[in-house]
């Protein structure tokens, strides 16, 4: 079979036969407020290296730029830098707020859009869209941090500096005419009423890897960029080796070359002398400040751009056009007619690979939703560095950190040692990655890559990530927090969604299943307090979904038994039992394991249902709550909310083949059945028309799960046109309030922002849709209507008269989840509000943001604007959907 060119790609860069990946879009959008970056006493890294610093301060641990790209390592790094001659400083960088300034926590104000990628990143496309006007710093935190909680936030479109489209489009495209020769081709379209002048220094620099004071693979000397010749810069450093950036002439003139070294200017931030004049900030410097002496006349650096004046007449557009190759590929006719083809052939490999892999016609909205659904996706791959060990001693060359460090964060995670391209949940609100958010990037991503999601899942298993104890590293704020352990379930997905039945990693799915058996010893000794398989877990990802905040000793004293914590451990439970099923076919060792996690989850399931009479259901309700011990109560939260929705997550189904197939394992199943009638109970079966038996294991009951089912899919309760709500809409006239020994907390329904300040504030569980929860459950329902059938129809909505199968609900769901990025009748979509600019402007029209989470009553995006990593799930619900 002849692949297209891209999968052709894909299987020479896996088998090693190029190295199609070395280059891609790895350079992050946030570097600065980093905890790596963070060197203060008491961890505050939103202070300790602000955006203002970012200009003159050279990273430890990282780079980030303007819709840049870089290798695999980060060393070498290229990306855009702007000036309208208005700014106050030269954009090389996004600007956004600060977690202590933003009125609902940090975030990002810019207008950035990820518009394509392949898997290879053969080719690349993001839009930046700059105003003429006078770019608001200043407004845009003060608006904000005179603002509370209750009040929207003062975004830039609201500033008024795209009034009457005064802005330029600056769009950067890159494509590989091979592994190591990349054409970058950069468009500047003025869409504002009269001629306007921008700035353009395309930059290549190095990052600082020379001023630490260590040696050794991760520490090469300082790389140098010389001018060789008009329009050619030559790059090089010990073990990258030796690249050419060509750069064309503009109207007959090739731009002036500005050079400096990518290192602190000490006078400005801290007021100590400068070891060499020339250093980080030397652009802003030279092109805002007109200092023509704060420039290398030398004709060498370790970062170099040349600078191109654009005069933009109204409504046209300029194009600048580079090339980075390797010196070995280089070649003199960088800007011949094979430059335009090499686009153009690219753009074409990239419409024929998704066309091949999007399940609606490239005509329709739905595909080109899911295709920049993947491209955001692509766009947040990045180089993540962070030596957890070097940086609590601090570097050699550089000041001793505070002694108080050594006790501070991230003190047990010693081991930790990662300098890989890793998928991030957003470039620059969350420019680090999350374990749980992770998982979900990865079953979206194996549908395009399933290589890249494989690698990554085995990446977090690694022994330079997971710790000794099993412990599996949730994000760099906090590694040893404790989020919903979805590993299993992602490594599973990704497992057969990579390949057809017969076809399957099988290695890969022997690696993971290893590590994971450690990780779930972890939780079983750690999360299970009084050994009743009841587990806590703290906050499980959900932030301020609880009462109060579950990662914390409770204000009431006694403990927790979490519904979600322990329906995790379920689902957890489950699906390791299929795993050790599958790799059972021709490792009978396996057959042991698969018992033991049966029997484990048959544990869990009665715990859950029937400890202490009832466990954690709630018959009255007919729902699962958390329920609170103090002394000698016991106090069920009747909050409803998601944590009552996880047990339905667990639907795993054990056919007639499989105990076929595996005689010692159903030896065991089918005793475990007749001998423990109290614990069978929760096993499931049905006949099939040869009168052959399946099972199916879930954690409620036919009759809980219609229970459940009816709160999910009732318009007054879960139910919103946008998918289910984080809390119930009952709470908005019915708050949940808790009393307990004269303490009174206290939940209401809050479909937008949050409302108070728990975990920061900057995102909200109470009220919004969140996709990765709504995504589980369209994936249990479709297995429930697997083993059902048309054996149980629920009403949907609730009270309509109305029953659907398992298998419609499912579909259902997921079109809800969808419809929030497809446009009306009126061309609005609901996740950008109510803003007519995305409905009726052409050039903002077909552009989507892919939001952390969504209005409960509107489906307007909320918190992180480009969260294309859980949110992604979108082109996998547009899949559902038409299913």
């Amino acid at each position: 079979m002849t692949l297209d060119p891209e999968t052709a790609r894909l299987a020479a860069d896996a088998r090693k036969h190029a190295d199609w990946r070395k280059w891609g879009p790895y350079l992050s959008d946030r570097q600065w407020a980093t905890v790596r970056e963070d060197y203060s006493e008491r961890g505050a890294s939103w202070d300790s290296f602000p955006h203002d610093h970012a200009r003159s301060r050279a990273y430890r641990w990282g780079e980030d730029g303007l819709l840049g790209i870089s290798d695999r390592h980060g060393r070498l790094c290229f990306a855009l830098a702007l000036w309208n001659e208005r700014d106050p400083i030269l954009k090389e960088r996004l600007f956004g707020l600060t977690g202590p300034e933003g009125n609902h926590g940090e975030d990002v104000k810019e207008l950035y859009y990820f518009l394509d990628s392949t898997p290879t990143h053969s080719y690349l496309k993001a839009l930046y869209k700059y105003p003429q006007r006078e770019f608001p710093y200043e407004r845009l935190v003060r608006e904000n941090r005179e603002r509370g909680k209750a009040e929207p936030e003062f975004e830039l479109l609201d500033s008024g500096v795209f009034d009457e489209d005064r802005y330029f489009d600056v769009t950067a495209e890159y494509a590989k005419a091979g592994p190591e020769d990349l054409l970058i081709r950069i468009s500047a379209a003025n869409r504002g009423p009269e001629a306007a002048v921008l700035h353009l220094l395309p930059t290549l620099w190095f990052r600082n890897t020379w001023s630490w004071g260590r040696t050794g693979e991760l520490f090469p000397p300082r790389g140098v960029i010389r001018v060789k010749e008009e329009g050619l810069l030559v790059v090089e450093q010990p073990g990258l080796g030796r690249y050419e950036l060509r750069f064309e002439a503009l109207d007959g003139a090739v731009p002036p070359v500005y050079l400096t070294e990518n290192e602190t200017n000490l006078e400005r931030l801290f007021g100590a002398p400068n070891p060499q004049p020339h250093v980080k900030d030397a652009f802003h410097e030279r092109v805002v400040r007109g200092r023509e002496d704060a420039t290398s006349p030398s004709g060498e650096g370790s970062k170099a751009a040349p600078h191109y004046r654009l005069e933009i007449p109204a409504g046209r557009e300029r194009v600048v056009r580079l090339r980075l190759s390797a010196a070995e590929t280089a070649t003199a006719r960088a800007f011949g007619a094979g430059f335009e083809a090499a686009f153009a052939e690219r753009i074409r490999e990239a419409d024929r690979f998704y066309a091949a892999r999007i399940p609606h016609p490239p005509d329709t909205e739905q595909f080109r939703v899911a295709r920049q659904a993947y491209a955001g996706l692509l766009w947040c791959k990045q180089f993540y560095y962070y030596d957890v060990a070097e940086w609590l001693e601090g570097d050699p060359a550089q000041p001793p950190p505070p002694a108080a460090r050594a006790h501070g964060r991230n003190r047990d995670w010693t081991h930790l040692n990662n300098a890989d391209v890793v998928s991030m949940p957003d470039c620059w609100e969350y420019p680090w990655y999350a374990a749980w958010d992770l998982a979900f990037h990865l079953v979206t991503l194996a549908r395009i890559d399933p290589e890249f999601a494989k690698d990554q899942l085995v990446l977090l298993l690694r022994e330079w990530y997971m710790h000794p104890n099993g412990q599996i590293p949730a994000y760099e704020f906090e590694f040893g927090d404790v989020n919903p352990p979805v590993h299993a379930w992602a490594c599973w997905r990704v497992y057969k969604i990579a390949a057809a039945r017969g076809q399957r990693d099988r290695t890969f799915l022997k690696r993971v299943f290893q590590k994971l058996l450690i990780n779930f010893t972890w939780w079983v000794n750690r999360k299970d307090a009084e050994g009743n398989h009841l587990f806590s877990g703290g906050f499980l990802g959900l932030d301020n979904i609880g009462v109060f905040d579950r990662s914390q000793a409770l204000p009431t004293g006694g403990h927790l038994e979490q519904a979600d914590g322990t329906a995790w451990m379920a689902f957890y439970c489950a699906t390791m039992l299929s795993m050790a099923l599958e790799l059972a076919h021709d490792d009978p060792a396996a057959e042991d394991l698969a018992t033991k996690f049966f029997e484990h989850f048959v544990a869990i399931t009665h715990a859950m249902n029937t400890l202490g009479g009832t466990g954690l259901w709630n018959a009255e309700d007919g729902f699962y709550y958390d329920q609170l011990h103090v002394g000698d109560r016991t106090v069920p939260l009747r909050l409803r909310s998601l944590v009552g929705l996880v047990p339905v997550f667990t639907a795993e189904i054990l056919d007639a083949d499989t105990l076929e197939r595996l005689p010692d394992f159903a030896e065991r199943f089918h005793w475990f059945v007749a001998n423990r009638p109290e614990l069978a109970r929760h096993v499931a079966a049905s006949v099939d028309a040869g009168g052959r038996s399946h099972y199916l294991l879930s954690v409620p009951s036919r009759e809980q799960l219609v229970c459940v089912l009816r709160y999910a899919f009732d318009e007054a309760e879960f139910l919103s046109p946008h998918g289910l709500r984080g809390v119930s809409l009952f709470h908005r006239e019915h708050p949940y309030v808790l009393r307990v020994e004269g303490q009174e907390f206290r939940v209401d329904y809050v479909p937008g922002e949050s409302d108070s300040w728990l975990f920061g504030g900057n995102s909200n569980w109470r009220g919004p849709v969140w996709f990765p929860m709504n995504y589980l459950l369209v994936e249990a329902l479709q297995r429930y209507g697997h083993f059902f059938g048309g054996g149980l129809t629920v009403e949907l909505p609730a009270g309509s008269g109305r029953p659907v199968d398992l298998d419609t609900a499912a579909a259902e769901l997921a079109g809800r989840l969808a419809r929030t990025f497809l446009p009306d009748a009126t061309g609005a979509r609901p996740c950008h509000g109510g803003d007519a600019r995305y409905a009726c402007d052409p050039h903002f029209r077909d552009l989507v943001l892919f939001y952390e989470y969504f209005h409960g009553d509107t489906g307007q995006g909320l918190g992180a604007s480009h969260q294309t990593g859980w949110t992604a799930l979108v082109a996998r619900c547009l899949e559902d959907a038409r299913s």
